[in-house]
């Protein structure tokens, strides 16, 4: 299957009427945040394909416009945060936000995201026992900490995506937050079995 990843950055290649033809033959899309409302649908719309997203810390509930204040909510656009969702025999799970630095909607203290992965262990383990595994993909804003972060607290990762990583053996995880600029920027670390992506922007990637 071919994956589109996007994160943080709209990028003009894509949110052009000739994507159908660019992209046509894109499996599905994930968003990993920070991208506007309109840029999502204009993706699911045009290419009829599902989209699952996850909110960044620079997401809104709602959105001033010219035209008065719309949601900020994708249509049409599957929401994963503290989800699982089994598409095409893949499992995806999601978790929103950045780590807290401010008063922000989606940010996140180490303990508050420690807790929303607890909250996940039962279908975790569902998932184990009848799927023989955990997850397939975990979708996130903020990468684990220590890879493709930053030293500030606005773009630090989060210790408990590591230990994820470790328990429950993600083929995938697939991030954005972390700009990169230019063509030698590290966007893929591979940590115990698990890719570890960054969106940022947009990847094509085979799974």
């Amino acid at each position: 299957m071919k994956v589109l990843l996007i994160s943080d950055k709209v990028i003009e290649h894509i949110y052009s009427n000739l994507i159908t033809e660019r992209m046509s033959d894109i499996d599905f899309i994930i968003s990993s945040g920070d991208l506007p409302a309109y840029y999502l649908e204009f993706i699911v719309t045009s290419l009829n394909k599902p989209l699952f997203y996850v909110m960044g810390n620079h997401d809104g509930r709602k959105i001033y416009t010219e035209k008065g204040v719309r949601s900020g909510i994708p249509e049409g656009c599957i929401n994963l945060d503290q989800k699982i969702v089994e598409y095409n025999n893949l499992l995806l799970m999601g978790l929103e936000g950045s780590i807290k630095y401010s008063n922000g909607i989606y940010q996140y203290t180490e303990s508050q995201m420690r807790w929303k992965i607890r909250m996940m262990e039962p279908r975790l383990y569902i998932n184990k026992i009848f799927k023989k595994r955990y997850i397939d993909i975990l979708v996130t804003h903020a990468p684990p900490r220590g890879i493709h972060d930053g030293e500030d607290l606005c773009h630090r990762g989060f210790d408990c995506f590591n230990n994820f990583i470790v328990k429950y053996k993600p083929k995938y995880l697939i991030h954005g937050h972390i700009h990169t600029y230019g063509t030698e920027n590290n966007w893929l670390t591979v940590v115990n079995s698990t890719k570890v992506i960054n969106a940022y922007g947009y990847k094509i990637i085979e799974i």
